[in-house]
């Protein structure tokens, strides 16, 4: 059976499969929509929580920028798994002794404070709503190939999917779906890994054949990274291995920059934080987290071999070929594209060298992408490279570059989409229960019927998966660029205030309030100026994409500063912050309060 078939039945099959679930676990009660029913079993949880965090960045993108950066890609990977150590140790724990449903709950509560808790409503909702973007885009690329439709109809079909679901059976419905997408995804990740490490290295262990030798072809007995640092030479990058040194290599202080950003972004994320909240008890919590670290760290260690492997075949399948004889993978994507190769020098020859070689949207302009022109803005003209290539590709594309079976390749696309729609339903509900919870029923109603908040709650899912299904469709970047933003906006929104309303008692309403303010808003406008008005990087020359640490310190220090010059919390408040962190059980503090 074709590519295609195989398609439709894996991903029909799984789509069925998440949809049967949602419409058994659906919800008629709040508790049941924002946390779950708060009695998931720890394990279930940990699935969930694996599911919730792995996104498209982590299956499709992740690995394609360590496919292409080498060494310096890994910042992704140490950022994002550095950071779920961080928020399972030092904040979740404490998080769910609190016992509220949200983050701005938390806030708002903490630092008894209605203002406090709309600058982290608004915080909440900005963070939820970039990163739900990237899940947009990463459905519509999964979509534009496999069923061959335009990358923007893969988006509306991927909205109208994670709508239903989401809006139908609230957390309850997405907890149980997230555990079958992490089952999806995980084997659909590791099967294509086993069978590619297999094949070049003769090892059907990914994490050991990254280090092992080539075993046929002509460089057959080197190993796999040396092979990988001689071609990227030879093409003018810099070497994979080498980190921030050669043509192309971002500088250590960016990358240092980045890394720390997407750690201390982790553990503000409110889509994950609220996780701990469907778990009945502080040590179902701990044992959920140790879970979802040790599910998580299953493709976190698998991710470089795949993006070894992807980038070896990639380059020894196309580099230096007749574009007439390109293998039938580079044609198929091309019709998406996602990739493409530009005669420059009319020999008819894809030329693959240093040079830009990714665009963040489209490769070329025109009809088909063996014409027109490459759409980035300035191109030397003397870059000779010839082939455009999306990095958000490598994963999906990986099975058909090393001809594995049809079959498999339609399960990476199932992966993919599991992947993407399990971290968009959870983003999708914090985006909801952040306006029918903390804005309408906690401020602006109190007296509003379940039935009310419910129904809010399904129409704000509605309203969101439409401003993410527009960001998906013009996304400002490729998938792990867009919630690399989201990141910097959680880094330096949430992070340093729940760590001080946690441990600095102190901590007043006056300074939360400012510390957000000012470091979410420095971020924002950094943000905005060198991704959307063309302004070059001018702090340090750190990109957008780690300017979140910057924002970070910005929090800490006006958090610090103002609630120096302001009076301390009300005894009772000072109380709560003590009750919190004595091991009294789940819920106790806050009703202590």
């Amino acid at each position: 059976m074709s590519i295609m078939t195989w398609t439709y039945i894996i991903v029909g099959a799984s789509f069925a499969l998440y949809l049967s679930i949602a419409w058994m676990s659906r919800v008629k009660d709040t508790k049941g929509f924002y946390v779950a029913g708060g009695n998931v079993p720890a394990l279930a949880n940990g699935m969930a929580t694996g599911a919730d965090w792995m996104s498209a960045a982590s299956f499709i993108s992740m690995s394609g920028i360590i496919s292409f950066m080498g060494y310096a890609g890994c910042m992704y990977l140490m950022g994002w798994t550095g950071g779920y150590v961080l928020l399972a140790l030092l904040l979740a724990p404490y998080l769910r002794k609190f016992g509220k449903f949200t983050v701005p709950d938390f806030v708002g509560d903490r630092y008894y404070s209605k203002a406090a808790r709309t600058v982290a409503l608004i915080c909440a909702i900005f963070v939820s709503l970039t990163y739900v973007a990237g899940q947009m885009r990463g459905v519509g690329i999964v979509f534009s190939r496999f069923l061959e439709v335009d990358v923007n109809t893969g988006v509306y079909i991927g909205m109208a999917i994670v709508f239903f679901y989401a809006a139908l059976g609230g957390m309850k419905g997405i907890t149980w779906t997230q555990v079958a997408q992490y089952g999806v995804l995980i084997f659909a990740f590791l099967v294509p890994a086993v069978a590619i490490s297999l094949k070049i290295t003769g090892n059907p262990i990914p994490q050991l054949g990254l280090g092992g030798s080539i075993v046929e072809g002509k460089d057959a007995g080197q190993f796999l990274l040396t092979a990988l640092d001689r071609i990227g030479t030879d093409l003018g990058f810099a070497a994979y291995t080498t980190g921030f040194t050669g043509p192309g290599a971002k500088p250590m202080l960016d990358v240092l920059a980045i890394t720390m950003c997407l750690m201390v972004g982790t553990a503000g994320l409110p889509h994950v934080i609220v996780r701990f909240y469907t778990v009945p008890s502080v040590r179902a919590a701990r044992i959920s987290a140790f879970y979802a670290l040790l599910f998580i760290s299953i493709l976190y260690t698998t991710a470089p071999a795949v993006a070894a492997f992807a980038r070896y075949n990639m380059v020894d399948s196309l580099n230096g070929v007749a574009y007439k004889s390109a293998p039938s993978w580079f044609t198929n994507w091309q019709k998406t594209g996602l990739i493409a190769w530009i005669d420059k020098n009319g020999d008819g020859i894809i030329n693959y060298s240093y040079g830009p070689a990714f665009t963040g949207k489209l490769a070329f302009t025109g009809q088909d992408g063996q014409y027109g022109q490459p759409l980035i803005k300035n191109e030397p003209t003397t870059n000779k490279n010839e082939l455009y290539v999306d990095n958000d590709i490598m994963v999906l594309a990986n099975p058909e570059i090393a001809n594995l079976p049809a079959w498999v390749v339609a399960l990476v696309a199932a992966g993919g989409l599991a992947a993407a729609l399990s971290t968009a339903s959870g983003l999708l509900l914090v985006i909801s229960s952040s306006v029918s919870h903390d804005l309408y029923f906690r401020m602006i109603n109190p007296q509003a019927s379940e039935k009310t908040q419910l129904l809010l709650g399904r129409i704000m899912i509605g309203v969101a998966v439409c401003v993410a299904g527009y960001f998906g469709v013009n996304p400002p970047g490729f998938v792990a660029q867009v919630v690399a933003l989201a990141f910097g906006l959680a880094s330096s929104s949430f992070f340093p205030i729940i760590v001080l309303g946690i441990f600095w008692k102190r901590t007043s309403r006056e300074g939360a309030i400012a510390g957000m303010i000012a470091g979410m808003g420095f971020t924002l406008l950094y943000i905005i100026q060198t991704k959307f008005m063309g302004v070059a990087p001018w702090f340090l020359g750190i990109s957008p994409e780690g300017i979140g640490t910057v924002g970070m310190v910005i929090n800490f220090i006006a958090t610090v500063a103002v609630t120096m010059m302001t009076p301390p919390p009300p005894a009772h408040i000072q109380d709560l912050v003590e009750n919190v962190r004595i091991p009294r059980g789940a819920g106790q503090a806050a009703a202590a309060h």
